[in-house]
């Protein structure tokens, strides 16, 4: 979805066409995958997605404004009050990790310069608590770029019917939207791992596994246009705002665009081949086909663009150049925020997890069902950090129990094993064990918060509303002290 697309609507013959590059694609990419040579640096990098709001905490609809005071690693997202940053790869050896969490704070620090210039803030939340119903049901909410409108048109236009969002949790939330503007509000950090293509199979089965435990410790996300709802909300927000499926498909077993996925795989070529067998091209654009040769990178154009429109929590990338092609597993499951070094933190239980998981001579995946893992991640994206979970030889135990005895050792052997400093990986990892041993996160934060500032109020009571504005007030000045979350007080 990174591409700009030249079409807000497509013909019957502009998909048959597609349909038809998108075979070629993956005959290519199947060739290449079996005789060409890839770049595999193991670097990691990251994508992290803001949002812009005024001075009363309330979502503005001016990132066009503030991206002319930027450069171009940044970008804008769906959502008018939404923008991205592009943090460079590098190496994760020795300090990366430290110079991962100074080139975020850099450049958030930029990008809330950049808003400051326009009278606004920028906000790094899951789901950004001020957001109400009124605001994305007005035709405003959206960028304007033909690759928002063609997205939200084609899954309208495939679905037939209004999208709903519906959830469960401590209140209630039910609404009709006539296009995908609830996607806007899923703001989320994406971390990128790079893989040789014959060890991207066990790094994306070993993502899959720790799925569960990364959005338990994650959870940033539990008000949704304010309501009290999953920890992180943002994961059935999203699943249910892109969803071209009608209640009829659901019962059929279609499956989703948004999607966990249904087994251990073997090669990356896996889930390619299931997109392009299960999924309907949502955005059918075609580039001239252009033929290469042995010491060429195919560019895939179309089945990278269709890889684009089947959101995977953990998806795979094929990225070529002149000077080559790499594989990458892009972890997309956690939110935004809340600052710096909790983001990195995180990103070093996923990437010292990771490591140690690959080389286990027996891996987890081998040791649980598919099923348990799917069942493991919504569970802890429903009650995060509180959540219990299945784990091979414990069984059910709380998640925080399981990082505490099992994870964390885990993920500092895997940290050890890529070379990272040693008072490095304490940083991290404490932060992590801080916030498993006293079960607090972002999202504990924001609804212990709501709680002391708007007492058993109502959702669509003004003392809910001034509440939401106060606790983003609290918020944005934590945001800004670079403290990690477990230890943001909660007045009393």
């Amino acid at each position: 979805m990174g591409e700009a697309v030249n079409s807000k609507r497509y013909t019957p013959e502009e998909r048959t066409l597609y349909r038809e590059k998108l075979a070629e694609n993956l005959e290519l990419f199947d060739t290449y995958l079996r005789h060409a040579e890839f770049k595999s640096a193991g670097t990691i990098g990251l994508e992290l997605e803001l949002n812009l709001v005024d001075e009363n905490n309330q979502p503005s609809l001016n990132n066009t404004k503030v991206l002319k005071h930027l450069g171009d690693e940044y970008q804008s997202e769906i959502g008018g009050f939404n923008l991205e940053l592009n943090h460079p790869v590098l190496q994760v050896a020795g300090r990366g990790l430290k110079t991962l969490e100074s080139g975020v704070a850099h450049r958030l620090e930029r990008a809330q310069k950049a808003a400051e210039a326009e009278g606004l803030k920028v906000a790094s939340i899951g789901t950004l608590p001020t957001l109400s119903t009124q605001f994305l049901t007005e035709s405003t909410w959206m960028t304007d770029e033909n690759r928002y409108a063609a997205l939200s048109n084609s899954v309208i236009d495939a679905r037939g019917e209004y999208v709903r969002i519906e959830l469960d949790g401590e209140e209630k939330y039910k609404h009709e939207f006539s296009d995908i503007a609830p996607e806007a509000s899923c703001t989320s950090m994406q971390l990128h791992l790079q893989v040789a293509p014959n060890k991207f199979a066990e790094a994306w089965n070993a993502s899959q596994a720790i799925a569960a435990a990364q959005v338990a410790m994650g959870a940033n996300s539990p008000l949704f246009v304010g309501r009290r709802l999953w920890h992180e909300s943002r994961i059935p927000v999203f699943s249910q705002s892109i969803d071209t499926r009608t209640p009829e498909l659901v019962n059929q077993g279609v499956r989703p665009r948004v999607w966990f996925g249904e087994r251990w795989i073997t090669s990356v070529f896996d889930l390619f081949e299931e997109n392009v067998r299960y999924f309907p091209p949502l955005l059918p654009e075609i580039k001239d086909f252009v033929e290469f040769s042995s010491a060429d990178a195919p560019k895939l154009y179309e089945l990278n663009l269709h890889n684009g429109t089947v959101w995977r929590w953990n998806r795979p990338i094929y990225d070529s150049s002149d000077s080559g092609a790499h594989i990458r597993v892009e972890n997309r499951l956690l939110p935004a925020g809340p600052t710096p070094v909790d983001m990195v933190a995180d990103a070093a239980f996923y990437y010292g997890l990771a490591e140690f998981l690959v080389g286990e001579n027996r891996p987890v995946w081998s040791r649980m069902s598919f099923r348990e893992a799917e069942e493991n991640f919504f569970a802890c994206a429903k009650d995060g950090i509180n959540a219990r979970v299945t784990w091979p030889k414990i069984g059910h135990i709380d998640v925080a129990d399981l990082v505490l005895d099992v994870l964390i050792p885990q993920a500092r052997r895997g940290l050890n094993r890529l070379g990272i400093d040693k008072d490095v990986i304490e940083e991290y990892m404490s932060i992590i064990e801080g916030r498993a041993e006293l079960r607090a996160n972002g999202a504990t934060w924001q609804l212990q918060m709501l709680d002391r500032l708007a007492p058993n109020s109502d959702p669509d009571s003004p003392e809910r509303r001034e509440g939401l504005k106060a606790m983003m007030d609290a918020y944005v000045k934590n945001q800004a002290s670079g403290e990690p979350v477990h230890t943001w007080d909660v007045p009393a």
